[in-house]
């Protein structure tokens, strides 16, 4: 009876253990949940603080704006009336002064004459003759033609009131408050290097023409543009592997010039390192970022081999060609499995490659398929997976490498069983050494 109580009390406490353990981990998954929900309320909340903020800088500064342009409009309108004014007077001024002069003459006339004709017997003749003769001469018949009020400006401000319906109709349309933006951030894919951004609408009735992708190093630096263009992915090259990135991305819809709310920003890293070719090998030249080698004319060059083994199955690698010289059949470019220092070509045991003639070489053998030659401003790709060969069993199984090879819109596809070893089930990371080996050529390789 001991013993059985014994092992009752032993599965009790073995039962209160694992809902004690259970009762943590459901603490812990409500705690994270806490987290989440803080995090979710900050947002809000300072989301909400910004688009205030934005809101009431971007009305101060209408208010400014307008009043800027009102003061230049009035003033603009004064000086109009200034110069008709100014204009319309000066004619007036000229018949003034012609009349001014008038009324004097006559003024000393009339004077003159009343003299004449009240002034001594004696003299009366002389004055009399001197008086008509000078009103002769004055042309007491003509006068000076006087502008009706008709034919003069009468100034007046023509104002139209349905300014004030447009402007108004204009403000209460003026800017929209959007509990989430037009686009957001749905997925990073890690690349050598590198990461893919996807994003999408999250907005059915948003039309969007073009996207903007920026990023930042951490959150220290400020975000700079990376990509703008209709596509709805890019790949960001020359990241640094083990570093946290922030990417942001937004729209502009059709027929618009203004940019949509910039979507959550979001982390993203790679742990892959970048393609890099070797260093120091006589006869070839890199460029600064060591992902672009040149061939000289030295006769003393062997394969040029990538730094590292960073290629693995499930990604596409892409050669590219931008220059060629005179080629040699030995020429080639492709993966291997092993680097081997020595040898002077690609076309060798435990490699898969193609020649500039376009001939495809599996293990040191030419395939009967062929594609077209390697010139200059052509793309090879590669592409693999692993293949299982019969059932699994639990110390794994046999497995191949399917090697697609793509150029000028022609493929090769064959299984390649360089490797002898067991792979386990689900080991799919098997890296790859990347190698070149080409006669004047300027060969630069990338991730698609």
């Amino acid at each position: 009876m001991e013993a059985a109580g014994e092992a009752e009390v032993r599965l009790l406490l073995q039962e209160a253990r694992e809902s004690i353990e259970a009762a943590r981990s459901y603490r812990r998954e409500l705690q994270q949940r806490l987290r989440g929900l803080h995090q979710a309320r900050e947002q809000i909340k300072d989301s909400a603080t910004s688009t205030r903020d934005v809101l009431e800088q971007h009305f101060s500064d209408l208010k400014g704006t307008l009043k800027k342009l009102l003061d230049e409009r009035l003033t603009c309108l004064l000086q109009e009336v200034d110069v008709i004014e100014q204009e319309s007077i000066k004619p007036l001024d000229e018949c003034q002064k012609l009349i001014e002069h008038g009324v004097s003459t006559a003024d000393d006339l009339l004077r003159e004459g009343e003299s004449a004709v009240d002034g001594d017997v004696g003299q009366q003749n002389e004055k009399l003759s001197n008086f008509t003769k000078k009103a002769l001469h004055i042309q007491l018949d003509s006068l000076p033609e006087v502008p009706s009020l008709v034919d003069v400006p009468c100034l007046s401000a023509q104002l139209d009131d349905c300014l004030l319906t447009i402007l108004k109709n204009q403000i209460f349309r003026h800017g929209t408050v959007a509990s989430r933006p037009p686009v957001q951030l749905e997925e990073f894919v890690e690349k050598p290097g590198g990461i893919l951004v996807r994003w999408c609408k999250v907005d059915d009735d948003f039309l969007a023409q073009d996207y903007r992708l920026q990023y930042r190093k951490g959150t220290a630096s400020h975000f700079e543009d990376v990509y703008v263009g209709s596509e709805t992915e890019f790949m960001v090259l020359h990241l640094d592997p083990h570093v946290d990135y922030q990417f942001r991305v937004c729209a502009r819809g059709d027929g618009r010039q203004e940019w949509s709310p910039w979507s959550v920003p979001q982390s993203g890293c790679t742990t892959l390192v970048p393609h890099e070719w070797t260093t120091g090998l006589e006869g070839y030249s890199l460029s600064s970022r060591r992902n672009i080698a040149l061939r000289n004319d030295s006769q003393s060059c062997g394969v040029l081999y990538s730094k590292a083994p960073t290629y693995f199955c499930g990604q596409t690698l892409t050669f590219r060609i931008e220059t060629v010289g005179q080629p040699d059949r030995r020429d080639s470019l492709g993966v291997c499995v092993e680097q081997r220092n020595g040898d002077d070509s690609l076309q060798r045991d435990k490699a898969v490659c193609i020649s500039t003639n376009g001939a495809v070489f599996v293990n040191g053998k030419e395939m009967t398929n062929q594609l077209p030659a390697v010139t200059s401003g052509s793309t090879v790709t590669f592409d693999m997976e692993v293949v299982q060969l019969g059932p699994c069993s639990n110390e794994g199984g046999n497995f191949k490498l399917r090697v697609t090879i793509s150029s000028n819109n022609r493929e090769v596809v064959f299984d390649w069983d360089s490797w002898q070893s067991q792979i386990l089930p689900g080991d799919t990371g098997q890296s790859v050494q990347v190698f070149a080996m080409l006669a004047e050529l300027l060969l630069e390789f990338y991730l698609e």
